[in-house]
């Protein structure tokens, strides 16, 4: 009775495996416990470690046919800009670097659309024509993320600053800030 889950008893590691020394009962006991895969585990123990202090917010389109997650502050700088397309669209966005965002499902239901230079990526759901998130112009090297996509129950607070695309070039070079935001 007691002692270590057998799981942890197994002989040495096997290629690619890691040996967690002492700490393997509490591995296989916290798998269980949380009814996870090893690869599940790991990936919420390196997601917390990697993300401090942000939060992973999940949502998609209106269908569901595109379901994405992010990790991004729980208080969210917003940007409401004044080009063509955003005001058309009332595009409004937060930006993260591409490593802290994932589609979990729908690449197949997306479609892009793109003018004047073709570096500002507009992928919308085919279904229901809603876009999630983009690619944007200034931070080709990240997502721009639609807060009134996410999921309810993870946004504190929005901070929303506007931004004057109808001069993009001269507001791009005057912001300090919008061009690190996709820099983890």
């Amino acid at each position: 009775a007691g002692g270590t889950p057998a799981a942890a008893k197994a002989g040495p590691p096997g290629p690619g495996a890691i040996d967690l020394g002492a700490q393997s009962g509490r591995w296989a006991a916290f798998q269980e416990r949380h009814r996870l895969s090893c690869e599940e585990a790991a990936r919420l123990l390196l997601d917390a470690y990697e993300y401090r202090g942000l939060v992973k917010h999940t949502g998609g389109c209106h269908c569901g046919a595109v379901r994405f997650e992010v990790w991004a502050s729980a208080d969210l700088h917003v940007f409401n800009c004044n080009c063509s397309i955003c005001t058309k669209k009332q595009n409004r966005h937060f930006i993260v670097p591409a490593s802290r965002f994932k589609l979990l499902k729908g690449a197949d239901n997306l479609t892009t659309y793109t003018f004047n230079t073709h570096r500002a990526q507009h992928t919308f759901c085919k279904t229901c024509g809603v876009q999630s998130f983009y690619t944007p112009r200034s931070n080709p090297d990240g997502y721009g993320i639609a807060p009134h996509c996410l999921d309810d129950g993870t946004v504190q607070t929005i901070i929303t600053e506007d931004i004057n695309g109808k001069e993009w070039e001269k507001a791009v070079r005057e912001h300090k800030t919008i061009r690190d935001m996709s820099k983890p």
